[in-house]
Parts: structure tokens; sequence; C-alpha cells
């Protein structure tokens, strides 16, 4: 491999890093306006929730098999082109929608692309990584994440201050048509500039077994069960914005604040999380999730919601960059495609109930109960979480928390 260097970066996680800036501009300028899309064709907020949580679980199962075959064929670089070529095919054909199940097919066909390509992307990133720069490169890979993620609404909230309030439907469909080209660009920087990186070889049969993995693995997946339980879609934060009387343009803007937040603060983490521990970064992360939800649910103040917003920035930067770096220091090299995809299939098969539960608590509840629900999770995680941290910390023959047991390699 190629170990010229970027910006600092290695060439795998500089390219890697601008794929999603592409993508993420083009899926976040949708996804900002997608619950108000979807309430102006005649969508509850129940149909909102299953939406999301339907496509995301079933994105996970492909997250699961995505991640297995890189590791069995020693490959991650033709998952990230089908799966990035996915989204760029299906972001125009939002403009055409007219009843909320194509959303939901055309939702469901993105995921689908989003699962083929998290894991090996991942692995990838893992596997490109030098020694000691683990965080440094997840929280770099997020923070170009969020860059997109920043720039995608604010071209939406742009757009739909340009259209006339009396047609919002025109506003959404040129933004659909629009966000294709980023996509479109995210692809050719994946096929012409992101490089495979070589696997160890090992036998396909110890490859494939699960029993590979180290139990303190697992429990840290329990974990993120518990936590994403209550993680429903941000869907609903944008919907529960909206219902403070803010103009519908300034919602994307405020949704980008959020983002930006996270960006600024993604690579310091990920340096800092190299140097404390992920672990303790991820229980503070949980807790303030559990603060900022409760906040959500119990108040109904655009300006409190704003600074909520930018809170909400900071948990994802905690947990983001931390957690994708604890799942690399947890598994060996040969493993980590697999060990990604089950990772990620949990967040995904989680957020079916979570949205099932959130959208009927909405509903047939209150606007506040699905974020109390969330905040309930969340702190039961941040427990949990100091339990990993302390028994770890106890183990007498094996490393400790504060280094992320990077000695740890299943027998």
């Amino acid at each position: 491999m190629n170990h010229r260097r970027y910006f600092g970066l290695e060439r795998n996680i500089f390219f890697t890093g601008l794929t999603s800036f592409f993508t993420d501009t083009s899926s976040k300028m949708v996804y900002s306006v997608m619950p108000l899309f979807l309430l102006s064709i005649g969508a509850s907020k129940t149909q909102i929730s299953l939406i999301e949580g339907i496509a995301e679980s079933t994105a996970s199962l492909m997250k699961a098999v995505s991640g297995f075959w890189s590791d069995k064929i020693g490959k991650n670089k033709p998952f990230m082109i089908i799966g990035y070529a996915a989204t760029a095919l299906v972001t125009p054909l939002y403009a055409h929608v007219v009843h909320p199940v194509q959303v939901l097919v055309y939702r469901f066909l993105e995921r689908v692309g989003k699962g083929i390509r998290t894991a090996p992307r991942d692995s990838l990133i893992a596997a490109s990584v030098q020694k000691n720069e683990t965080g440094k490169s997840f929280g770099f890979h997020k923070a170009m994440d969020n860059s997109g993620a920043i720039i995608g609404p604010l071209i939406a909230a742009i757009i739909l201050y340009a259209v006339p309030v009396e047609n919002p439907l025109l506003g959404y469909r040129i933004i659909f048509w629009i966000a294709a080209i980023p996509a479109v660009m995210g692809v050719l920087t994946v096929i012409f500039l992101v490089k495979e990186s070589k696997k160890t070889e090992v036998p396909a049969r110890s490859r494939i077994s699960l029993r590979r993995l180290p139990p303190d693995f697992y429990f840290f997946l329990i974990i993120i069960a518990i936590f994403t339980l209550g993680n429903s879609t941000d869907a609903l934060l944008i919907v529960r914005t909206s219902e403070t009387g803010i103009s519908q343009s300034m919602i994307p803007f405020i949704y980008m604040l959020f983002n930006m937040v996270s960006v600024v603060l993604a690579i310091p983490i990920g340096k800092l999380s190299d140097r404390v521990g992920r672990g303790k970064l991820i229980t503070l992360g949980f807790l303030l999730y559990s603060f900022v939800y409760f906040l959500f649910g119990s108040l109904n103040d655009i300006g409190i919601y704003i600074g909520l917003f930018m809170l909400y920035g900071v948990y994802s930067a905690l947990t983001d960059t931390c957690q994708k770096s604890l799942v690399s220091d947890l598994i060996a090299k040969e493993m980590k495609g697999t060990g990604f995809g089950l990772y990620h299939a949990v967040l995904g098969i989680m957020l079916l109930p979570a949205s099932i539960i959130a959208g009927y608590l909405y509903d047939h509840v209150s606007a506040g109960s699905p974020f109390y629900f969330g905040s309930l999770m969340s702190f039961i995680a941040a427990v949990l979480m100091a339990i990993f941290l302390f028994v770890n910390k106890k183990k007498k023959n094996g490393p400790t928390i504060q280094s992320e047991m990077q000695l740890y390699r299943p027998l």
C-alpha cells in the first residue's frame, strides 16, 4: 500500500474522509428536509419513525454480511464502490415521490448501499492506520463526515429560503436533484483515489469464527444495544423543532449547527481518546445524551433547542469517534470487518424497535415521552459503561481500559 501522507494522514484515511464528505453533503441535504417533506405529503410521526427504522434495520443486516465477506475475500474497496454508487443512484429519485411508501422503498435501497459499504470502509480505515493514530484517524473521518453534514443542510436551507413559501414541495424536489451531484463525486473519489488495504492472510475457517472475538467486545455490544433502543431517529428531533413555529427554511440551518459542533470536536476528541482511553469519553457522551433528550422532552422553546442541538453535537463527537476506535482496539486486524459488521448490525437492528417505540409514544402518549424514554435508556447505558470500565481496570493480567486493550487478541 502507498504510505504517502496527506495533511499528516495516511492516503486512504484522507481520501476515504473526502468520500464521506461528498456523500454526507448529499445525504444530509436530503435528510435535513425529509421529515418535513414526509409531513407535507401526509405522513404521520409514527410513519416517519417506521420508515427510518425499517430502512436502518434492514441495512444493518447488510453491514454484518459485507463485513464478513470483506474479511473472507481480503478486500474492502469493491463493497465501498457498490455502496456509495447505490446512494448516488437513489438520491434523485426522491424528487418524484408522491406517497410515503415510495420514500420507504428508496430509503431502504439507499440504506442497503450504506450497509454494504460501512463495515468494509471502517475496516479499511483501521487497516490503514499507523500505530497510536486510531483515534486521530477515526476522528478525521468523523470530522469529514460532519463537514458534509454542515454543507448539506446549509445548501438545503438556502434553497428553501429562495423558494416561495406557498410552494415548499418545489424546494424539496430541487434539493433532491442537486443532492445527486456530490453523491456522484463521492463514488468517483472511491474509484480513483482510494487504494485497497492488504489484509493479513489467515485460514478462512478461523477468520469467520465469532468465538475469536473477545468477551469484552460482546459486553460492549450489549451496552450499545441498550443505548440504541432509546436512540430513535433524528427525524423526530427535526419534527419536534418544527412544532415550535420556526420557519421551515431555518430547520436545516439548526440541524447544521449540531453537525458543526461535532466536526469541530471530532479530531480533538479522537486524539484525546488515544491518550485517556475511549471508555470514559463514551460514558460522558451517554450522560450528555440523556441530559439533552430529557430537556427536549420537557421544554418547547426554540432558543433552548438551538443550544440543545449544539450539545447534541458534543455527544455525537464523543460517542461516534470513540465507539469505532474502541471496536478497532478490541479486535484483531484480520477480524475487523466482521467486528465492525456486528457493531453496525447491533446499531441498525435496535433502531427498528427504537423507532417503533418512539413513533408510538409521540403519536399516542405525548410529544415529550419518546425523549424521556431515550434519556432513560442512555442513562442505563452510561451506568453499564462505567461497569465495563471498572471490570477491565480490575483485570490483573490484562490491559486496562486506559489502553483500550490494544494488546488484547482473541485466542
